[in-house]
């Protein structure tokens, strides 16, 4: 059975994720050792006792979230389901670009520690000087709208961030765009305008300092060709070479995230299931608006794992 992983990304987050995984599966404790060295935090603790404020911020969930989604792959794996390809959205491309086998797991944890502080610090001088930015959802409208009615509103501070599904759009902002924004969109036909649980306005101009400083850390680091098929957010396509996934890296950080494309091009390789490697189910609702028949499992606790393992066993056996 051909099955593909997603790995979700920021807002995903809860407190006490991974923690059964990290009892459950073998060799997930190496990962948790991995992560703790790399990032100078005991991450059972943090992942255990966090609360959720502390955790929204973008400096400690990266390393969290993409060790959550890593610990999920890894506790696949040792159920004996690996990838035939990936895709991760937002944050969630590092855990993609690691089970690619683009990244190691060590230089994977070492740039997610490092992005993570570079945006956070991007995000703590946007507050210094102005109201507090950030995301939301716009459900109900679709992209293209979407996009037309920031380019015919031309508010300030407000561009499309996350290209979710043909439903829904997020959309950074500063705090003051934002609320005008929300009111504009409900006129306009939108069914719902979500503030998101993220720490600031990602995927936009406002990670521009971001992105200059996360810039050198990541040219440092060595990309290998992919050894799976495995997708971009800036692009929606494959990435073919290691060098491509590292330009497309320094971009991710400012560009939107245009995941509809990407599972149009996932899709094109016709996949039997695909499991949201990590906690969360909005990978899952996503894949659910393509109006595809594949099942989409989730992928991010043990019991979901034990799920997909009867699955795969009943329906590869034609039971």
């Amino acid at each position: 059975m051909k099955t593909f992983f997603l790995f979700p990304g920021q807002g995903a987050q809860f407190p006490g994720m991974a923690i059964d995984l990290l009892d459950a599966g073998k060799e997930v404790k190496s990962l948790f050792d991995l992560a703790s060295q790399i990032t100078g935090k005991d991450m059972k603790d943090v992942l255990a006792n966090s609360d959720p404020e502390t955790l929204r911020r973008t400096d400690v969930n990266q390393p969290c979230i993409t060790l959550a989604n890593l610990a999920a792959a890894q506790y696949l794996a040792e159920k004996g389901i690996k990838p035939a390809g990936c895709a991760g959205f937002s944050l969630g491309e590092y855990a993609a670009l690691a089970a690619a086998g683009i990244l190691s797991m060590e230089d994977c944890f070492f740039l997610v520690n490092k992005r993570g502080k570079a945006m956070q610090d991007a995000i703590d001088g946007i507050k210094a000087g102005s109201s507090e930015p950030g995301m939301a959802a716009v459900m109900g409208l679709t992209p293209d709208k979407v996009e037309s009615l920031i380019a015919e509103w031309g508010l300030a501070d407000l561009y499309a961030a996350n290209i979710n599904s043909v439903k829904q759009v997020a959309v950074s902002g500063s705090a003051a765009a934002l609320a005008d924004a929300e009111k504009r969109f409900m006129a306009a036909g939108a069914r719902r305008v979500v503030k998101l649980a993220v720490a600031g306005p990602f995927h936009s101009p406002f990670m521009k300092e971001a992105a200059a400083a996360y810039k050198p850390i990541l040219e440092k680091i060595k990309f290998n060709d992919p050894v799976i098929p495995v997708f971009s957010n800036v692009t929606g396509k494959q990435i073919k070479t290691g060098e491509e996934a590292k330009m497309l890296a320094i971009w991710q950080v400012e560009r939107a995230v245009r995941w509809t494309d990407e599972e149009m091009s996932l899709a094109g390789l016709q996949p039997d299931l695909l499991i949201e490697t990590g906690p969360g189910k909005v990978l899952q609702g996503l894949w659910k608006d393509t109006g595809s028949s594949v099942p989409c499992m989730g992928g991010g606790t043990a019991a979901e794992i034990d799920s997909v393992v009867q699955y795969r066993s009943e329906h590869e056996t034609g039971k």
